[in-house]
C-alpha cells in the first residue's frame, strides 16, 4: 500500500515505523519528515495549504491511505478537503477536531451529554476583569487552559490567586499562546492517577489501544513547566476490566454520541485524557490525534496489521480483528535539547545512536540530516523506546536507559524518573 504520513515528529516516525515492520509492503511517503523518517521511507515538502499539490502528489504516487499525524491541519480541516477528492483518510473532519482545538466547544459538550469532567467557567479576553473576580473567588490550586492550540503548553495550574491573575494575563493580554488564549477556560484542580486512553474509531464502533501514562512536566517529579511530553509507559497498572467499562460507559460512548449529533461524527483516534479520581474517571482533556510520546510506546503492545486498522477506519467500517494486545509492557523516554520547553539551541550532531533491536526503538523527533550527518532540529529530539514481552516495566526502562547512556549530543536534557509512578 501507498501510504502518505504528514507530521515531522516522534508520532509520525514511530507510526511509518509500525507500517514499515509489517509483513505487507508498504511505500512510504513522509511530509515533512525527519531523519528518522528518511531512513525507512520518502520525506517529501509538501504545502499543507494547497490541497491542490497534495491531490497531484497523491494521484501521481497512487495514495491510497493519508494519516494525519499533528492536530494543527486536522483543526484546520485537511481531512475534510482531502475526504473531497476521495482520498481515504485517518484523522477526524475540521467539526469533530474541536474537540481538540476549541477546549471551550469540548466542555461545553461534556456538561450537555454528562460526561464526567471538572466543573469550569470559559472567559473571552473582553471579559478579562470578569475572569479576574472568578480567579479572585476561587479555590486553589486552580488550573488555567488556552481554549484553543497551544503544542501543549497551554495549561496552567496555578497554586495561588497571584500566579493565576499572571497566567491570565499571560494568556488574555500578553497573547503567549497567540489566538488560543483569547479565550480561557477556568477549571477545578483534579487530584488523581492520570492515564491516555487512545480509541480508534469510525465515529459508530471503536477499538482502545493499550493504556498509557504520560510524564508532562519537564522537571522530575513532574515539576516544572509543562511540554508536549518527557516520556511515557504501557500499559498503566492500576487500569482493571472494570475501570474500561466505566471509561466506556461514561466517556467513549457519550463523547461519540454527542459528536455524532453536533454534526461532528469523529473518525480517527479519540485521545481520552482521563484522570482516576475518589468519585471516578473524569475527563481532563479530550485530543483529536494519537499522543505524543504515548503512542510511541502503545505501539510496541499492538500487533497484527494496524495499516489495515487505520485504512478499514478511514473507509467508516474498522476492522476490529486486524489487530491484537501484546500482554507486554513498553516505555518512551525523551531525550530533549536543554532549556526546551523555553528557548534552545538547534544544529547539534547526534553520535552515539544504537541500532534498533526486538527490544528496542530509536524513534527520531526533532532531527534533520545534514551532509550525512544526524543533528538536533527541535525541543524533543530523540524517542528512545523500549519493549519486554514478559510485562517487565524495570527491565524496559534498564533497557531504554543503558540506550541513552550511548547517545550524545550537546544540552542532551531527559527525565530520569519516566514509569515511577508504577
Amino acid at each position: 500500500m501507498n501510504i502518505l504520513i504528514i507530521g515531522s515528529g516522534g508520532r509520525e516516525h514511530a507510526i511509518s515505523l509500525k507500517l514499515s515492520e509489517e509483513q505487507s509492503n508498504h511505500k512510504l511517503f513522509i511530509s515533512p519528515g525527519n531523519a528518522g523518517t528518511s531512513q525507512i521511507g520518502k520525506n517529501i515538502n509538501l504545502n499543507l495549504n494547497d490541497l491542490s499539490e497534495i491531490w497531484t502528489f497523491c494521484k501521481s504516487n497512487q495514495i491510497e491511505l493519508v494519516i494525519i499525524g499533528p492536530e494543527q491541519p486536522l483543526v484546520d480541516g485537511l481531512a475534510d478537503k482531502l475526504r473531497e477528492k476521495s482520498i481515504n483518510v485517518f484523522g477526524p473532519n475540521k467539526n469533530a477536531a474541536r474537540i481538540e482545538g476549541d477546549k471551550e466547544f469540548a466542555k461545553t459538550l461534556m456538561s450537555e451529554y454528562e460526561v464526567p469532567t471538572a466543573s469550569f467557567r470559559s472567559f473571552n479576553k473582553d471579559k478579562f476583569d470578569d475572569a479576574i473576580e472568578y480567579l479572585r473567588n476561587g479555590s486553589f490550586p486552580i488550573v488555567l487552559k488556552a481554549s484553543g492550540l497551544a503544542a501543549g503548553k497551554g495549561v496552567i495550574i496555578a497554586a495561588n490567586f497571584e500566579e493565576a491573575e499572571k497566567a491570565l494575563s499571560e494568556m488574555m493580554k500578553d497573547a503567549v499562546f497567540g489566538s488560543a488564549g483569547d479565550i480561557v477556560v477556568i477549571e477545578e484542580f483534579l487530584e488523581g492517577d492520570e492515564l491516555s486512553v487512545f480509541v480508534v474509531t469510525d465515529g459508530d464502533d471503536y477499538f482502545i489501544l493499550p493504556q498509557s501514562q504520560d510524564h508532562k512536566r519537564v522537571g522530575e517529579g513532574d515539576t516544572g513547566k509543562n511540554t508536549g511530553g518527557m516520556g511515557a509507559y504501557a500499559p498503566v497498572k492500576f487500569v482493571t476490566d472494570e475501570l474500561i467499562e466505566e471509561i466506556e460507559e461514561n466517556v467513549i460512548n457519550p463523547t461519540l454520541k454527542g459528536l455524532k449529533e453536533k454534526d461532528s461524527k469523529f473518525s480517527g483516534c479519540l485521545y481520552c485524557g482521563l484522570i482516576n479520581t475518589e468519585e471516578g474517571i473524569k475527563v481532563i482533556e479530550f485530543n483529536c490525534r494519537f499522543g505524543d510520546p504515548e503512542i510511541q510506546a502503545v505501539l510496541q503492545l499492538v500487533e497484527g496489521s494496524f495499516s489495515q486498522l487505520l485504512l478499514s477506519t478511514a473507509k467508516g467500517k474498522i476492522d476490529k480483528n486486524s489487530v491484537s494486545l501484546s500482554s507486554g509492557s513498553a516505555i518512551c523516554i525523551v531525550a530533549a535539547s536543554g532549556g526546551y520547553p523555553d528557548t534552545y539551541q538547534k544544529g547539534y550532531e547526534i553520535t552515539g545512536i544504537p541500532n534498533n533491536t526486538e527490544n528496542l526503538r530509536i524513534i527520531h523527533a526533532g532531527t534533520k540530516m545534514s551532509e550525512g550527518k544526524i543533528l538536533t532540529n527541535g525541543g524533543r529530539v530523540l524517542n528512545i523506546v523500549a519493549n519486554d514481552k514478559s510485562n517487565d516495566l524495570a527491565k524496559c526502562k534498564k533497557i531504554a536507559y543503558d540506550a541513552l547512556s550511548q547517545i550524545e549530543f550537546t544540552e542532551k536534557y531527559f527525565r530520569r524518573d519516566i514509569g515511577y509512578k508504577a
